[in-house]
């Protein structure tokens, strides 16, 4: 099925706010073989959103749009959508019910400029919209068969409403005729290319009905293996018996069968250890324990983390010795492999996971440059891991490079059964991240 989608508002394009329904829409629908034909962003224009819509029909199936739907006179899309399917805007009763019951659960009262929410297409099908005040406007042509389906511009309520209420519709209305299968295998501490070559000519030979895609992400690689074919059962097979063959290529690279973040990956092993985990962090911020907590659940294994930007907070609450810092300044082996410990002690935990570094754009020199951590794991019975790693990119990226790496270094650490070697202070080990 061909989609293109179409994000509406100059806050978009202006650099205000960041779309991120269009990335949402595309990975929600990619399972079920849906293709993201085109994505487009415009602004809050009549005639740039006619013509977008327009020209979106001539080539998809379906054209959804998110933005353009609230109560502001920039909000247009409503009126548009008149003029290109016909009708009328009119209030509809069940939109202003659906919107008193919304204000009710905030404790708040519905205004004037609120209330013409309720004003609607005539044309248009009605889908309630439970935790906002923008309905969702479904419209149809036959011959051949096109839909655009409107939804609000807010992501938490884009996010709700396709999964609960639009996508199902779509499937119903666009039955797929094949059957179709995935598996997903995650790798790490391997480029891209190194990983082609390496299944190169597996890949080669794959049968007609078999692709697999490459989704790399800062840290690890996602290899997506998708089926089509016309029985469900023997398509299962099929595709497991390829996935098995392809897991064994990826050798120690291998990660994860299945797709879930390092965070959840983490969570998932230490449970199954009955394990604890908590986090020193410098350079990161506290954003490996956002990534932790920001799993459902992770409340049974996360017992706390300490944010010791200052090296007084790294020596009075994780024990690190002042003359560790002294000697060998705070962004070393030493120093994370102290705070990693510390961690551990200061709460109770059974593994914990340290960073110091320099994320940018300033404070790097010569010997430690921009883009520069270590990193560090530790159990609470004295084994530990640490490296020290060259991050490429502006802050944000080396910020995310960093937690994703110590999540994974906490993976690995507890999938060791032998214990590791204590790196001496100074013996640190380097590497270059590509």
């Amino acid at each position: 099925m061909q989609v293109s989608i179409i994000v509406i508002g100059d806050e978009l394009l202006i650099g205000q706010v960041t779309d991120t329904n269009s990335g949402f829409l595309a990975r929600t629908m990619a399972p079920e073989g849906w293709e993201v034909r085109d994505i487009k962003t415009v602004a809050d224009n009549g005639g740039a959103i006619r013509q977008a819509i327009e020209e979106a029909m001539e080539v998809s199936d379906v054209v959804l749009t998110t933005g353009g739907l609230g109560p502001t006179k920039d909000d247009i899309t409503k009126p548009l959508l008149c003029e290109i399917f016909g009708g009328e805007l009119k209030e509809d009763p069940s939109v202003t019910a659906n919107i008193n019951e919304v204000f009710r659960k905030r404790g708040i009262r519905m205004n004037a400029l609120t209330a013409a929410q309720a004003w609607v297409p005539t044309s248009a099908k009605v889908i309630q919209n439970r935790v906002g005040t923008a309905p969702i406007l479904w419209f149809e042509r036959t011959a051949p068969k096109k839909v655009v389906v409107a939804m609000p511009g807010v992501p938490f309520e884009t996010e709700h409403v396709f999964v609960r209420e639009v996508f199902p519709r779509l499937l119903e209305a666009f039955p797929r005729h094949d059957a179709l299968a995935h598996r997903t295998v995650m790798v790490s501490d391997i480029s891209e290319s190194a990983l082609a070559m390496r299944l190169s000519d597996w890949e080669e030979n794959l049968p007609a009905n078999l692709h697999l895609a490459y989704l790399p992400k800062p840290g690890l690689i996602r290899l997506r293996l998708d089926a089509h074919g016309d029985d469900m059962q023997t398509l299962d097979r099929q595709i497991e018996t390829y996935a098995q063959e392809l897991i064994e290529l990826c050798g120690d690279n291998f990660l994860y069968y299945g797709d879930r973040t390092p965070a959840e990956i983490l969570l998932e092993a230490l449970g199954e250890k009955g394990l604890t985990a908590a986090t020193a962090e410098s350079c990161t911020g506290g954003n490996i324990a956002h990534l932790i907590t920001s799993v459902p659940g992770s409340s049974a294994v996360m017992t706390g983390g300490v944010v010791a930007y200052s090296n007084e907070v790294k020596r009075r609450i994780l024990g690190v010795r002042e003359e560790t810092l002294a000697e060998y300044g705070a962004v070393s082996i030493p120093v994370v492999e102290q705070m990693a410990r510390g961690a551990c002690k200061a709460t109770g935990a059974d593994i914990a996971m340290a960073t110091s570094g320099i994320a940018g754009p300033g404070g790097g020199t010569e010997e430690k440059p921009v883009g520069t951590v270590c990193i560090a794991a530790a159990t609470s019975s004295g084994r530990v891991r640490s490296e020290t790693f060259h991050f490429p990119g502006n802050r944000l990226r080396v910020i995310d490079r960093a937690s994703t790496t110590a999540l994974l270094m906490a993976l690995k650490l507890i999938r060791q059964s032998e214990p590791f070697y204590v790196t001496e202070p100074d013996k640190g080990k380097q590497r270059e991240q590509q």
